[in-house]
């Protein structure tokens, strides 16, 4: 087991004690979602702490993406329990990058991936290929396309 994955398993067992039932539930999530990523494919395998923040990432997004609709849809209580999941998610995801940590990733991800000035969107891939390891977890994929798109313009 990952450390991660253990300090998950430990704070779920907290919460539950402690009777917090939005963060019991959230954990007992995670960790499903991390168990069913590890056994996904054709052998089941031991995640590290990256693959385990990769797919708390992803739940992150989900509860974004779920409070964002629920808002849509004039269901603030909703909204409001999927934005409380979050917060317990964040406190397992590294900090996000900042405006200006991203574009001097961007800028270094096209000096890497040796896209010169006139290829333009023709290079977003080859940059995309490298920048796209360095920022997992800490920005959200539109974002990272919007940052390196604006750079190649």
């Amino acid at each position: 087991m990952s450390e991660l994955e253990d300090r998950l398993q430990h704070d779920l067992t907290t919460a539950i004690r402690s009777r917090d039932e939005v963060a019991a539930a959230t954990l007992r999530m995670a960790l499903t979602a991390v168990k069913n990523q590890s056994v996904a494919g054709t052998e089941a395998k031991e995640l590290t702490d990256d693959e385990v923040v990769l797919v708390l990432g992803r739940e992150a997004k989900k509860r974004r993406e779920s409070a964002q609709a629920y808002d849509d849809a004039k269901r603030a209580d909703l909204a409001d329990r999927e934005r409380a999941e979050l917060v317990v998610l964040a406190g397992y995801l590294p900090a996000p990058l900042s405006d200006d940590e991203l574009a001097g990733l961007v800028t270094t991800a096209i000096a890497d991936a040796g896209v010169g000035a006139g290829e333009g969107m023709r290079g977003m891939g080859a940059v995309m290929k490298v920048l796209t390891p360095r920022v997992a977890g800490r920005a959200d994929g539109s974002r990272v396309a919007a940052a390196v798109k604006a750079a190649l313009a």
